[in-house]
């Protein structure tokens, strides 16, 4: 991590650089068997010509990250290049633009937005590496590379077969065991498993595991997190996502699940202003209509038919393979008396959907109130709003 390059014309804003510089050391450093080459080391390279190779070679690290910081104004543009030092070729670069309201604010939101794209451009470069005779740290890279992808049953599938290669490999490793858990109860979340039960039992046998050897480690909280999550336990998976990001609050999934356990214990008011944070902190993230469909929803249970529209048709695109933004969409389209377009959504949700629970309101009805386990509020709001439309988009009573 080389430190940012100042080129603004008053050098006293050398300081803005240098904080960018200190906060990607650090998020970078949060990023599960990553070596980080310490601030005091990287800075001896200031205001000196850089050779990635010669760089790389000298501290024994694969990529090298540049950037340069440029101030006019009430403006900042933060632009930033991922170096691979080995063959001295870029892999990565973007640009980050914002307004000096409030800096320490900014300095938060850009170097946040770089390590969600930085961390998912590192592991997606490591597990294309060529490898003769793979290990298990080998496996879980390709696996977190293949869980990046947008959720699908095979995107899950191919990430789980990998964990398990690792697991195989290393029955102890606790990335391991934590990566597959969190695959495990995703899909079961994302109703893209037909074996959900065992999913969720082998799940938390491995978040058992983990916890037993590494009860600190923030990976292993979140994918207890998920597990609760997956059981419906909404309280109890609150205080695992609040400890996942007091050590790394630029977690845009670990915000999103939080916004859901905040949803169905009732705390609606918090829901949107989380998946708001996700998507500003991973604006391009694979899982992006995820976040859509989640402010959509919530628009919807609030009776903001067209802004939940404009949401969920996002979200739509983003994944088609959601159901639950199809249904969602045949609930909202019905609302608007569009109900051509609402049949189609629904029918394109119950396509996706194996479990039949799309089958009639009442099946849908109990699957919030013994699935979800929504709190009453929730479950008023969801009778007043997304089964009302989804009757009128013709979902049956029975």
């Amino acid at each position: 991590m080389l430190p940012f390059v100042n080129l603004s014309n008053d050098p006293d804003q050398q300081y803005f650089a240098d904080g960018i510089t200190d906060d990607l050391t650090t998020n970078l450093s949060r990023i599960s068997d990553s070596f980080v080459i310490s601030r005091n080391t990287a800075f001896t390279f200031r205001n000196k010509p850089v050779d990635t190779k010669q760089i790389g070679h000298e501290l024994g690290v694969r990529y090298v990250l540049e950037g340069s910081v440029r101030r006019a104004g009430d403006k900042v543009r933060v632009n930033a290049q991922l170096i691979n030092a080995e063959a001295d070729a870029h892999l990565w670069a973007d640009q980050f633009d914002g307004d000096i309201d409030d800096l320490f604010a900014l300095q938060n939101e850009i170097t946040g937005r770089l390590a969600n794209a930085l961390g998912t451009e590192l592991i997606a470069a490591e597990a294309a590496r060529p490898a003769e005779r793979p290990d298990a740290l080998d496996y879980i890279l390709r696996g977190h590379a293949a869980g990046l992808k947008p959720a699908s049953r095979a995107s899950y599938a191919e990430a789980i077969r990998l964990y398990e290669h690792a697991l195989a490999i290393d029955p102890q490793s606790v990335e391991a065991q934590s990566r597959l858990a969190l695959s495990l109860a995703g899909r079961v979340l994302d109703s893209m498993t037909d074996t959900a039960a065992a999913d969720i039992a082998r799940a938390e046998a491995l978040v058992g595991q983990a916890l037993a050897a590494e009860p600190r480690r923030a990976l292993v909280h979140g994918a207890k997190g998920e597990v609760l999550r997956a059981q419906s336990r909404w309280e109890d998976a609150i205080p695992e996502y609040e400890t996942l990001l007091a050590f790394n609050p630029n977690l845009a999934g670990a915000l999103h699940a939080l916004g859901q356990c905040k949803l169905f214990t009732g705390s609606i008011e918090e829901v949107i202003p989380l998946d708001e944070q996700a998507i500003r902190l991973s604006p391009r993230d694979p899982y992006i209509g995820n976040f859509f469909q989640r402010i959509g929803l919530v628009h919807l249970l609030q009776s903001r038919t067209d802004e939940a529209v404009v949401w969920l048709e996002k979200a739509r695109s983003a994944n088609p393979a959601h159901l639950f933004a199809h249904a969602a969409l045949a609930s909202a389209y019905g609302l608007k008396g569009e109900t051509e377009r609402a049949a189609a959504e629904l029918a394109e949700a119950r396509r996706l959907s194996r479990e039949g629970y799309l089958s009639s309101i009442s099946q849908a009805r109990k699957r919030l109130r013994e699935e979800f386990v929504a709190a009453p509020k929730v479950r008023a709001l969801y009778e007043a709003t997304v089964f009302a439309g989804l009757r009128k988009a013709g979902m049956p009573e029975e």
